[in-house]
């Protein structure tokens, strides 16, 4: 027992000898970090991200450090190429990581900036067992998914674990127990938890209560069998969070409970909620980051007087939600309208700057793809402002650019994201500055005023050749503009890119003469990154994805902003506080 304790420990011991094969980084230390794994039955979609990041908060605000991690089981390397119709929006991290919009959940709940560490793909661990196969690493052993495969993700976890210095890792895993490439995911955490040893991990199964409206009640068996399969692959769940439209009674929960060894009380009811942001206070309530901490046996890293002080300003944000005065509609244009998760950090963006100015905030999906300057005035007749967000291709984009010119022309308040700036100048460009065949060369090819290009300067400067600028860049911020005094007259502020194209510098002068004012470029380089139309009640674009870093405590200035506009246009007989003065406040 000793001799087999001494292997599991030892720092990447391979042998042909031995059968344990655990790659642990040099400097680990077992028993240091807990580990909270959740993991979906049934279906997915059951909010496994949610529930992670709201429980991680839960134990943040206790005084304990915290990092999360997915775990996706789809051999792209990052979420880079990912559709947004089949997987919603693609959320990018400081450093540059394309990945699942989970992560800006996390960010959003946890208030802290994520890295490529924090989320995984079969990509990227089948790329690294093999480019070590390649070098022989493994010792001439034949390569197998046990142990080699789930070894590099037990690593993985422990490379996140030191880095961070965390208390607890929060491993959500994606899609579902029953997806077959989850299962060598789910004997990865089998094996951690063995390795670790007792207390070390906790297991949290999502699971959907299905409730039949032709039946009216709640049926449970759904459930259960999913639990049952997570059972046969090896993981005892310590505790099962139900999915569900209502309230799941106690009926279902104790059934659940009897078919999976679970106590009642740490079967819980996870119903819909009017915000996710409510969903803290409902584990709270179960007393679950308590259930959590015991079965981790990390009582004495708690810090009480902490939470006090953590939980009460998140009190503060959560009594205003639903409690607003007045509503506006923002309408967002695009193509992608149908999935809302492709516009996921939007949604939350002018949620969090909603409830800080005290104003509910509704949204009009508008799909641009057979938008007209005909029909556009129809289109946005119940709009009080208008957001043009990002996306690729052609499709969509002279509806887009029709939005544009409607709000341009008619003071209704716009914010333009990424493509969004990017059609702001072609409209400009075309009905301003009289250059009629203005266009992007993304969207054709060879157009006589290429406003809009990918620039030799870039290629050079940053050395991205065809790809995208991606993850946090600073932007210079030009004084007395309407963004400086927007950003609180800073000199620079630091936002996220993802794209790959730019305004040409040789059309710069012309649209600045005409009015146009780039009020935010990149500091060493002439890469314009936010652009304003001073006479206009609100009218801003900016390469950048400012949704991705706006946070329920600290809203994004531009989502403030256009909202607090759009509600001075709604309420137009009302002594509202001026837009810019107000964002920089809040």
């Amino acid at each position: 027992m000793t001799k087999n304790k001494d292997l599991l420990t030892k720092i990447s011991t391979l042998s042909t000898d031995s059968e344990f094969f655990s790659p642990i980084p040099k400097g680990y230390k077992k028993g240091k970090t807990r580990y909270c794994f959740v993991m979906g039955t049934v279906m997915s979609g059951l909010g496994k991200g949610i529930f992670s990041s709201c429980l991680a908060k839960l134990l943040m605000d206790k005084g304990l450090t915290v990092a999360p991690i997915k775990l996706e089981g789809y051999l792209n390397v990052d979420s880079g190429t990912l559709n947004p119709f089949r997987h919603g929006e693609v959320f990018v991290l400081d450093d540059g990581m394309e990945c699942d919009m989970d992560l800006g959940t996390y960010e959003r709940m946890l208030n802290i900036d994520l890295s490529q560490s924090n989320f995984t793909t079969s990509g990227q661990i089948f790329s690294e067992v093999l480019h070590k196969e390649r070098h022989g690493d493994y010792l001439g052993r034949d390569v197998q998914m046990i142990p080699h495969v789930t070894g590099e993700v037990k690593l993985k976890l422990r490379r996140l674990a030191m880095e961070s210095k965390a208390d607890v890792v929060f491993v959500e895993i994606g899609g579902t127990v029953g997806d077959l490439e989850n299962a060598y995911y789910i004997e990865a955490m089998r094996e951690l938890a063995y390795e670790e040893g007792p207390g070390s991990s906790c297991f949290v199964a999502l699971t959907y209560i299905l409730e039949p409206p032709t039946l009216g009640e709640q049926k449970s068996k759904a459930a259960q069998l999913g639990i049952k399969q997570l059972m046969q692959m090896g993981i005892q769940p310590d505790i099962i969070a139900c999915r569900a439209t209502n309230p799941v009674d106690a009926k279902a929960r104790e059934k659940i409970s009897i078919y999976s060894n679970v106590p009642v009380e740490r079967v819980i009811s996870m119903h819909d909620s009017a915000s996710i942001y409510m969903i803290p206070s409902m584990l709270r309530e179960n007393s679950m980051d308590f259930e959590v901490i015991r079965l981790l046996k990390i009582e004495d890293r708690m810090n009480l007087r902490h939470e006090r002080k953590a939980w009460g300003k998140w009190c503060d944000f959560t009594d205003k939600i639903g409690t607003a005065k007045r509503d506006v509609t923002i309408g967002i244009t695009g193509k992608y309208t149908s999935l809302r998760d492709s516009y996921a950090s939007i949604i939350n963006a002018l949620e969090h700057a909603g409830i800080a100015l005290g104003c509910h905030v509704n949204i009009d999906w508008i799909d641009t793809s057979d938008l007209t300057d005909d029909t556009v005035a129809e289109s946005l007749a119940k709009a009080d402002g208008i957001i043009v967000p990002g996306g690729f291709g052609t499709r969509g984009t002279e509806g887009k650019i029709a939005c544009i010119k409607y709000a341009r022309e008619h003071n209704l308040p716009y914010l333009g994201l990424c493509l969004g700036f990017q059609m702001a100048v072609i409209e400009f460009a075309r009905h301003v500055c009289g250059l009629t065949e203005a266009n992007s060369t993304e969207i054709v090819a060879d157009c006589p005023e290429p406003v809009i290009d990918i620039l030799p300067e870039q290629k050079k400067i940053e050395g991205l050749g065809g790809n995208m600028r991606l993850g946090g860049r600073d932007i210079q911020i030009k004084p007395q503009t309407q963004t400086w005094h927007l950003f609180g007259q800073v000199e620079s502020v630091r936002m996220r890119f993802r794209h790959r194209y730019e305004v040409d510098p040789k059309y710069i002068d012309t649209l600045e003469a005409a009015g146009m004012v780039f009020s935010g470029k990149a500091p060493d380089h002439p890469i314009m990154q936010i652009l304003e139309l001073p006479d206009h009640p609100f009218f801003l674009g900016t390469q950048a994805h400012p949704c991705l870093t706006s946070r329920p405590l600290a809203p994004h200035p531009m989502f403030v902003g256009l909202t607090a506009a759009a509600q001075q246009r709604r309420y137009p007989k009302e002594a509202l506080p001026d837009p810019i003065k107000i964002a920089s406040k809040v």
